[in-house]
């Protein structure tokens, strides 16, 4: 493993859980953590490693050039997770994600390349490919077709860390993940929002007919799965990581009021969102061939895991 990794947006709810994850797996690992601190972020889910030796954390911008050039100095590798990931607030404002999504990760690819980084990881989305029918799964080779601006600004992210490798040699890997779970997520996001409506007894809302479909993986099975790219995957190329475990948005609400003993009259469908995709669906395939990952997750004890979390972070 690298002696010095550059994680962005560490504070973060998968970077938080990929700096532990490094810390207590890779001890001889340094990691300078840049984050910019915005109410995404949240510094008390690196609490129990903010005193590590091995550990720094940076306030700062990936845009900010002279920043991320005099940082890039001090690694040998990055990993990079910063980024605008709300979709729902990419309708509202898409020049924020263009900004942070696209120009900042440039700016980090021109610092990686003046400083001969040893190997680039781009952390990105299955959003990126669009929308799957009722059958079928995405893989390397789905052609990219982002419907909302949050996931277009996450294609142009990837198209610009390819152009690197393709123009410049830069090394560089891309994972494509879907939708994780765990410790540490932000309240916006589904499941800590239905969480905290039904320990509140107040409506869970739902977009729609409820049955747009998610591929749901743990934050954990996620990280090992980007510790083993950073490590051994092949440069130039992407990898897919994903749990083969579907589930629509109202199971998954319906499966939360059952674990809190709460009736499904607090379901509250809401009107939809705008491009709001029907099914997402990975071919983990590649990852497992090449590096022996899967996950190690079931959604019966994870689902559980994370219940336990979050209501006990509601109803503290």
């Amino acid at each position: 493993m690298y002696d010095v990794l550059l994680v962005t947006g560490g504070a973060g709810f998968i970077g938080s859980n990929f700096i532990q994850h490094m810390l207590w797996h890779y001890p001889e690992t340094k990691i300078i953590n840049l984050d910019k601190l915005t109410y995404a972020a949240n510094l008390d889910n690196l609490a129990a490693v903010a005193n590590d030796a091995r550990y720094e954390g940076i306030q700062g911008d990936i845009c900010d050039e002279a920043l991320v050039d005099t940082l890039m100095a001090k690694v040998d590798a990055v990993v990079h997770f910063a980024a605008e990931s709300h979709v729902d607030r990419s309708i509202k404002d898409p020049s924020v994600f263009a900004q942070t999504n696209v120009v900042g990760t440039q700016v980090l690819l021109e610092a990686a390349r003046r400083h001969f980084i040893a190997r680039f990881l781009q952390v990105s989305t299955d959003e990126v490919y669009g929308s799957l029918g009722a059958t079928g799964y995405f893989t390397e080779k789905t052609p990219l077709a982002p419907n909302s601006p949050y996931s277009a600004s996450k294609a142009g992210a990837d198209l610009f860390v390819r152009a690197y490798y393709e123009t410049y040699g830069l090394p560089v890997v891309i994972t494509r993940c879907s939708n994780n779970y765990g410790p540490y997520q932000h309240d916006e996001k589904l499941i800590p929002t239905l969480i905290r409506q039904a320990v509140h007894d107040e409506p869970l809302p739902i977009y729609g007919d409820g049955k747009n479909v998610r591929d749901w993986l743990h934050v954990e099975d996620h990280c090992k799965a980007i510790a083993l790219v950073l490590q051994e995957g092949r440069i130039g190329e992407v990898y897919n990581v994903g749990g083969h475990n579907e589930w629509a948005n109202i199971d998954i609400a319906r499966l939360i009021l059952q674990h809190l003993g709460k009736s499904e009259s607090l379901i509250a469908y809401v009107e939809d969102r705008l491009g709001h995709d029907r099914r997402y669906a990975i071919d983990p395939t590649k990852m497992s061939h090449e590096l022996g990952w899967k996950p190690t997750w079931t959604f019966e004890k994870g689902i559980e895991q994370v219940i336990a979390y979050y209501v006990n972070r509601y109803q503290g």
